[in-house]
């Protein structure tokens, strides 16, 4: 195999791919590096009695996706384990939703990566609940201790918003989908939305580390509307490529 060969397949975006969940035959994943269940539990405070499956939660397949019914406060999440890079990657989804119709007023959070909680080494993306209209915003945060060792709440604490990239008037709709991506590497990440580059995190110093025996894929955490096509990337992709996935 010539050299030009194989740096042309470590540059293809399938070679990167830990994760696919499509949706079209069931809600395991369709394609893991690590495993491919989905699993519930009452709450994320407790995972050792999670089952696979979705449980109680107030979720059904419609139509090859995802529908969040309602306001979901139980635990629905995949396993981090081999299945994300801890230190560099990309994450790729869809939403179908009305921000203004559909989600209760509170903060809610489509996706989250953590092992712990929003603020301690976790990566996600939130409509916010009291701006009109909602604002989406990706948050980013490294160890709690470190970076907010008072445990300052978010409002009293001016660091937390420089954790943040926040869109004013996002695309979301009930009639289209919307292509969200995340790309991060040690120390920054970014937002897309349909492939259009919305802000950069400001550089983040606290170390960022994972119990991967506890990290989760946390799914619609207050949400309510529809989620499709959960990919993860070992790296980040390329502007080109990501506007590509869509």
């Amino acid at each position: 195999m010539t050299l030009l060969l194989l740096l042309a397949l470590a540059a293809d975006p399938k070679a990167a791919l830990t994760f696919h969940a499509s949706f079209d035959k069931g809600v395991d994943a369709d394609f893991a590096k690590g495993d491919q269940a989905i699993y519930f539990a009452p709450s994320y405070k407790d995972l050792s009695t999670a089952v696979k499956g979705l449980g109680q939660a107030p979720v059904a397949l419609e139509n090859g996706a995802l529908r969040f019914k309602s306001k979901h406060t139980t635990a629905l999440f995949y396993r981090i384990r081999n299945n994300v890079n801890p230190t560099e990657g990309t994450i790729s989804f869809k939403l179908k939703l009305d921000p203004a119709l559909d989600l209760p007023p509170d903060y809610v959070d489509p996706i989250q990566f953590t092992d712990k909680a929003y603020n301690d080494s976790a990566i996600w993306v939130d409509f916010t609940r009291d701006d009109k209209p909602r604002l989406f915003r990706l948050g980013v945060f490294g160890e709690l201790k470190a970076w907010n060792p008072n445990n300052l709440p978010p409002d009293k604490n001016p660091k937390f918003d420089q954790r943040l990239v926040a869109v004013k008037n996002p695309p979301f709709s009930r009639q289209r989908w919307t292509h969200v991506v995340i790309t991060y590497k040690t120390g920054s990440a970014s937002l897309y939305l349909d492939g259009k580059l919305q802000g950069n995190s400001s550089p983040i110093t606290e170390p960022f580390t994972w119990n991967l025996d506890q990290a989760t894929i946390r799914l619609g955490v207050n949400y309510a509307g529809l989620f499709d096509d959960l990919s993860v990337y070992n790296r980040v992709l390329t502007p080109a490529e990501i506007a590509k996935l869509k």
